[in-house]
Formats: structure tokens, C-alpha cells, sequence
């Protein structure tokens, strides 16, 4: 290594200084600034993350706990049960109005017949009580409603409780009904019991005349 002759900076001596001069770095400095800056970028990254969390949707805040939330969701199934209960209240209500003393409904209680179909039926009025004269009361009665009665008689029993009125064929349903709407009842019912006429009326003891 090259020296050099001493000269007279050599023996400069460290005395007061003088004006302004960095003081001495304290140790571990750098590692505080490090920490705060660390702390900091990862406090913004949160923010970040949060808020592109927020506005695309995958973060929801609701309210109430989850009992809330079952109760809820078993709502519907109480009331489908409720439902299916008022359905097979509905259903039994309405089986137990077509069991009516083995008579069946017809599907339109204000079915009735034409003009025609009264002229061209063959209709007989049987009285299936004890009640004299309530089959002429009957024959009257259909008159009126303007239907051709063929024959009155008496019906071979003196036991009914339910006036009916028979049909044979299936296209003669509704003047059938027509018949029984005239007379005030509702019972009808396809019949090959009597075969001499196409509507047959047996009269019972709830028919008032």
C-alpha cells in the first residue's frame, strides 16, 4: 500500500464542531420503519380486498340469527299441510254430499232438457210411499214444468225414504235431472230397472209435493 508523506492535515485534532451535522443513527432504526411500512401496505391490502369483496357481491351482511332464518323456511310447509288438509276436508265434504241413499249426483244440479227431449220422453211417476195420491200430485206437478207424463202407478213398495229418478241410457242424464229439477229433488241414477219407460220417478216420503 502506497503512504504518503505526514503533513499538516495529519495532525488536525477532533475539536468542538462547529454548524450542523447529522447525529449518530440509533440502532435498530431501520427495522421501525420497516415494521410501520409493512403494517401500513398490509392495512391498505385488506381495505382493498374488502371493498372488490363488497361491490361484486360475495359478501352479504343480514340481520337476525339463523333460528330466524328456520323459522322461516318451515312456514311454507306448514301451510302446504295446512293446505293439504283443507284439500282432503274439501274432498271427504264432498263424497259424503254424493253418498246420498246409493243415488248418484249429476255434475250440473241446474242441468235440464229441451223443449224436445220433454215431448219425446217416455216418463212414468211410480208412488213408492203409502201417501195416496202423491203420484198424481207429481204428474201435476210435471205438467206444469212442461213434461209429458205417460203413467202413474204405484211402485210395488210402500218403504221409500228417497225420491229417485231413474234413467237407462247415458244420453238421458240430463233429462233426468231435468225431470228431478222440476219435481225439487237432486237424486238421479242410471237404471235398467224399469225398461218400460226412459225416465222413471219413484216417489219417497221426502218428496213434499
Amino acid at each position: 500500500m502506497t503512504r504518503f508523506p505526514r503533513d499538516r492535515f495529519d495532525d488536525v485534532a477532533d475539536g468542538p464542531r462547529v454548524g450542523a451535522h447529522r447525529g449518530a443513527a440509533r440502532r435498530g432504526g431501520g427495522w421501525v420503519v420497516f415494521a410501520w411500512a409493512a403494517l401500513a401496505t398490509g392495512v391498505l391490502v385488506g381495505i382493498g380486498v374488502l371493498v372488490l369483496a363488497l361491490l361484486n357481491g360475495s359478501v352479504q351482511f343480514t340481520e337476525g340469527s339463523g333460528g330466524s332464518t328456520a323459522s322461516a323456511t318451515s312456514t311454507p310447509s306448514a301451510s302446504a299441510s295446512s293446505d293439504s288438509d283443507s284439500d282432503s276436508g274439501a274432498g271427504a265434504d264432498a263424497d259424503s254430499g254424493s253418498d246420498d241413499g246409493g243415488a248418484t249426483q249429476s255434475p250440473s244440479a241446474a242441468a235440464g232438457a229441451s223443449a224436445a227431449d220433454q215431448g219425446a220422453t217416455t216418463l212414468v211417476v211410480l208412488n213408492g210411499t203409502s201417501t195416496t195420491g202423491l203420484a198424481a200430485n207429481a204428474s201435476t206437478r210435471l205438467g206444469t214444468a212442461g213434461w209429458t207424463v205417460s203413467s202413474t202407478g204405484d211402485a210395488g213398495t210402500t218403504g221409500a225414504t228417497q225420491t229417485i229418478v231413474y234413467y237407462q241410457q247415458e244420453s238421458q242424464a240430463a233429462v233426468a235431472q231435468g225431470v228431478a229439477q222440476a219435481l225439487g229433488v237432486s237424486a238421479v241414477q242410471q237404471s235398467a230397472a224399469f225398461p218400460n219407460a226412459d225416465v222413471s220417478v219413484v216417489l219417497g216420503s221426502d218428496y213434499t209435493g
